[in-house]
C-alpha cells in the first residue's frame, strides 16, 4: 500500500504540480486512512468498500473532527482511489458515488482599519528584527498573502520601483499583486537597513529572515503575529490569515469590484471570494441601523 501512496503522491507533484503543503495534507490524511484499513480492519486497499470508507468517516467523526476535517479527508480518499482504479490497482473505485458532508459556512472573523493599524505599529523600528516584523506585517495586510507564500518570497520577488510582488500561490500558480506606497516604505527599510544584520549568507534568497540567517518559517511567523496581537489585547485570536480577511474585507467596504479581490487573493473559484459580501452586507446594514432616523 505504501508503495502505492508514493507512486500517487509523485504523480500529484509531478503531473499535477500541487504545492508542498497540499502534497503533505494528502499524504498525512492518506496515511491515517492506510493505518485505520490495516490495523482496525485487516484491509488491503483493493478489499475497501463504500461502507469501509464511511466507517472511516463515521469514526472520525465520532472523535469530534470538525466537518471541514471530514470533507479534506474525503476528497484525498476520493482522489487516491481514482487514480488507482484509473491505474488499474484496484478492480472498481468505492468513493465513485460519495458526496463531502455539507458544510456550514462560518464568516471569517476580521479587524476593523483602526485595529490593523494598531498592530501594524507594535514592532519596535529600532532593530532589525522590528523592521522585518512592521515590513512583513505591511506587506500582509497591503497584498492579502496567504502565510505560505509570505514566507517563500524572494528577493527577486519583489520590485519597490513599480511597486508589484510575484508570488506562487496553490497548485504553484503565479500572479501579481500590486503593493500599496507604505508597504513598499517599510519593505525597502527592511532591504536596505535591516536585512543584511539578519543574513548569514550573501547566497541566501529568501527575502524574510529569521535570527539564524535562514528563511523564516510559517510557524515562526505565526509566533510574531501572536505576539503583537496579545499586546493590543482585542480579546480574539489573531491569525496571518485575519490579516487576509480583513484585506480582502476592507477592500470590498471601499469599492473595489469583486474580481480584482479575487485575482489578488488568487481564488480560483469566484464563489470562495463572495463570502467577503457577506461581510461587507452586514457592515452596510450596520451603518443603516446606526445612521438612519427610522431605522429603529
Amino acid at each position: 500500500m505504501q508503495d502505492n501512496l508514493s507512486e500517487y503522491l509523485n504523480y500529484l507533484s509531478v503531473e499535477r504540480g500541487l504545492a508542498q503543503n497540499t502534497l503533505e495534507s494528502y499524504g498525512r490524511d492518506l496515511r491515517q486512512f492506510l493505518k485505520y484499513l490495516s490495523e482496525k480492519k485487516n484491509l488491503n486497499i483493493s478489499d475497501a468498500t463504500q461502507a469501509t470508507v464511511i466507517g472511516y468517516l463515521l469514526q472520525m467523526q465520532a472523535r469530534g473532527k470538525a466537518t471541514a476535517t471530514l470533507s479534506r479527508s474525503l476528497a484525498a480518499i476520493k482522489s487516491y482511489f481514482h487514480f488507482l482504479a484509473r491505474e488499474e490497482r484496484i478492480p472498481r473505485d468505492p468513493t465513485m458515488n460519495l458526496d463531502a458532508p455539507k458544510q456550514e459556512k462560518r464568516l471569517p472573523r476580521i479587524l476593523s482599519v483602526q485595529d490593523v493599524e494598531r498592530l501594524l505599529e507594535q514592532p519596535d523600528l529600532k532593530s532589525p528584527v522590528g523592521i522585518r516584523d512592521r515590513a512583513m506585517l505591511e506587506l500582509l495586510y497591503a497584498t492579502g498573502l496567504r502565510v505560505s507564500e509570505l514566507v517563500s518570497l524572494k528577493t527577486i520577488d519583489i520590485n519597490t520601483e513599480t511597486g508589484y510582488i510575484k508570488c506562487f500561490g496553490k497548485g504553484s500558480k503565479e500572479r501579481i499583486v500590486p503593493l500599496g506606497t507604505t508597504a513598499v516604505k517599510y519593505v525597502k527599510l527592511y532591504q536596505d537597513h535591516a536585512r543584511k544584520f539578519l543574513a548569514a549568507s550573501l547566497h541566501e534568497n529568501t527575502l524574510f529572515l529569521n535570527h539564524h540567517g535562514k528563511g523564516l518559517t510559517r510557524q515562526g511567523f505565526w509566533k510574531i503575529i501572536k505576539k503583537y496581537a496579545e499586546s493590543i489585547q482585542l480579546g480574539m485570536e489573531i491569525t496571518p490569515h485575519t490579516i487576509r480577511h480583513s484585506f480582502a474585507t476592507h477592500l470590498l467596504e471601499n469599492g473595489a469590484d469583486l474580481r480584482s479581490v479575487q485575482e489578488m487573493l488568487g481564488h480560483a473559484d469566484i464563489s470562495t471570494t463572495q463570502i467577503y459580501t457577506h461581510l461587507t452586507k452586514d457592515k452596510i446594514k450596520e451603518v443603516y441601523e446606526h445612521s438612519h432616523p427610522r431605522a429603529r
